[in-house]
């Protein structure tokens, strides 16, 4: 199986405007405290956390899955490190640079009030 499926997940967000700011908020937290590094290569970001994030890293994979089932998340968790890979899919191209922006900072990003990767799910 290669992975890819006939019905693949809609290119949009499922959060409400509010929880879409919370979601930002929540994840600036986590990365301030446990972002090790990040590293993006087109439609595909590394993370590095500190191991004493795992519980919060594996929380935030499953948040984003179910808000953004469209993404794909390879979490690895080594001795010194938790890596995980986000990637987009290819349709997803246009809206990358937006969808990826809250994952690789350490500060609130208040410049969208939406993931960009469907500006019609938040009315």
């Amino acid at each position: 199986m290669d992975g890819t499926s006939s019905e693949a997940a809609p290119i949009a967000c499922t959060l409400e405007v509010g929880d879409f700011k919370d979601r930002l908020a929540w994840i600036a937290n986590l990365n301030r405290d446990a972002l090790l590094g990040s590293r993006r290569d087109d439609l595909r970001l590394e993370l590095t956390y500190a191991p004493h994030a795992l519980k919060d890293v594996r929380e935030m994979v499953h948040r984003e899955q179910r808000c953004c089932a469209f993404l794909s998340f390879d979490l690895l968790v080594e001795d010194d490190v938790i890596r995980l890979v986000v990637t987009a899919p290819e349709e997803a191209r246009e809206a990358a640079e937006l969808v990826f922006e809250p994952f690789q900072s350490k500060e609130l990003i208040t410049s969208s009030t939406s993931c960009g990767c469907d500006s019609g799910y938040a009315q």
